[in-house]
């Protein structure tokens, strides 16, 4: 990653542009505080500032957390979703709670690289190390159980990730230059309390923000029992680290407002990055946007739905099992059969994390497919095999399927896997890893919409990087396009096509 220029990060914070916050922060010598490009405080001299990559690399050297504007709660860095390098993927990691769960060592080993290596290469691009960064998302997460929780603070700074409560009390006061009963009396500033065991956040987003449209996206694709949609919230069972959790999802204008239930408070972090990985929340979309509207025909698109996000996914494993039983049937007839599938063989909740929703299962471990009966998958023998390969490989080792993981390594492992072609491997690279730039040329659907707007499959390399977002964009279009391409498309909206269908359409 290149140093931030001074002059240009200045002019950012001088008119305030709010795209940029989560994309660096500025600190100001003269105060001792770190800021969001756009806080509303008075703009210091530029001469009295410095600016970083990351709020690790300020605390790092001894700036704590502006109170106005909480830099803390401000969206990720869409740079995170782009990068495939080392750092790129130990950014995404840690924030998925990689280092709390298997330390620095664990997150090396990996990445493939030696823990003095990692440390080195995550220093010199963003002024911190692993640990550091780690310890800046613990202090978010605290904070986040400070104020939207009454637990205990001994049981927050565990849940939080810190090794004792002394190193609680002394991060939140270098952090937030606070203490916790300090934040706590001042509880309710970002996210709300709920009822007994639900917090209620707020997930920030860039606008433009198509949040409906997304919420719609992942409600049409919603499994009976492991998610719901009632035409405004969107509910789902997330399988953590620690154990299960809910999130009921509400779309505002520049924001999510999530409920969130969790059997074990440590797993909040990686609930809150899950979600935003799902809903695509540190994007930048004016500038997606902007490199979408070259192509005349796909303008009209995104002028119509400005903001539209790439849905990604909670649980890449989960999406590429769903990828492979939606494999040449219609979208109805892949929810049907997971559903039935999830209901046999998922893990029961429990009514108190289900709260108000319709959820029921948890989606089945690698074990539980392994030791499912046969009459359990209602769909070919051949899927059926598709499906154990593929858990068998996740369950011992020979596939991957995590926030960290090589894309170009993992489709091709996939690729190695009888039952699965370029289709579906590309498809979990894009919904299931978050790739931005996968487009599905043979997709049934893709090609319909294309046509209609009298473009072709090749026009697609004109639209990198962002290609992933152009395809939502054509899949979404086909609500305009007239009755019999909808006809011709329906069938296969959304799925995994096979061998067959690609010939028919290539």
């Amino acid at each position: 990653m290149p140093p931030l220029d001074h002059d240009h990060c200045y002019g950012i914070v001088r008119s305030g542009d709010r795209r940029f916050d989560g994309v660096f922060v500025t600190a100001v010598r003269t105060t001792g505080i770190y800021c969001r490009p756009s806080c509303p405080a008075m703009t210091p001299k530029q001469t009295n500032v410095e600016f970083h990559h990351t709020p690790a690399a300020a605390q790092q050297r001894g700036f704590r957390a502006c109170k106005r504007c909480r830099p803390d709660a401000s969206p990720g860095s869409p740079e995170w979703n782009l990068r495939q390098d080392v750092v790129g993927r130990a950014m995404r990691m840690i924030a998925d709670g990689a280092i709390e769960r298997d330390g620095v060592p664990g997150l090396a080993r990996q990445l493939g690289y030696s823990e003095r290596h990692l440390n080195r290469v995550m220093t010199d691009e963003l002024g911190a190390g692993p640990l550091a960064i780690a310890r800046a998302h613990r202090a978010h997460t605290a904070r986040l159980l400070i104020e939207t929780t009454s637990m205990s603070f001994i049981d927050i700074a565990f849940a939080a990730g810190f090794g004792s409560v002394r190193q609680f009390n002394d991060t939140v006061r270098e952090v937030f230059a606070s203490s916790p009963t300090d934040l706590r009396a001042k509880r309710g500033s970002v996210a709300g309390a709920g009822p007994g065991g639900e917090v209620v956040l707020r997930l920030p987003a860039r606008q433009p923000f198509a949040g409906a449209e997304l919420l719609a996206f992942l409600g049409a694709h919603a499994i009976p029992g492991l998610e719901s949609w009632d035409g405004e919230c969107f509910a789902l069972v997330l399988t953590l680290p620690h154990g299960h959790g809910t999130a009921s999802l509400r779309a505002h204008d520049d924001h999510i407002e999530a409920r969130v239930r969790l059997v074990n408070w440590a797993d909040l972090s990686s609930a809150v990055q899950r979600l935003r990985r799902l809903l695509d929340l540190d994007a930048d979309p004016i500038a997606i946007d902007e490199a979408l509207r070259i192509e005349p025909a796909l303008g009209r698109l995104v002028h119509a739905m400005p903001g539209r996000r790439a849905s990604a996914s909670a649980d890449p494993f989960q999406t590429t099992l769903r990828a492979i039983v939606g494999q040449q049937v219609s979208l109805a007839g892949a929810r049907t059969v997971t559903g039935r599938l999830i209901a046999a063989v998922g893990t029961p909740i429990d009514e108190d994390l289900a709260g108000a929703t319709a959820l029921t299962h948890a989606f089945p471990t690698v074990e539980q497919l392994a030791d499912a009966p046969d009459e359990f998958f209602a769909m070919p023998t051949a899927r059926r095999d598709t499906v154990r390969r593929v858990a068998a490989a996740a369950a011992d080792g020979a596939l991957v399927l995590d926030a960290g993981v090589d894309h170009v390594e993992t489709r091709a492992r996939l690729l190695e896997l009888k039952g699965i072609g370029p289709w579906t491997a590309d498809y979990v690279v894009m919904r299931g890893l978050g790739h931005p730039d996968v487009f599905l040329g043979t997709d049934l659907v893709a090609v319909n919409a294309l046509r209609a707007l009298g473009l072709e499959p090749a026009d697609a390399v004109r639209w990198a990087p962002w290609r992933s977002y152009a395809l939502h964009h054509l899949w979404a279009s086909l609500g305009t396009l007239d009755s019999a391409a909808r006809s011709a498309a329906s069938s296969t909206l959304g799925q995994p096509s096979t061998a067959t269908t690609r010939t028919e359409v290539s």
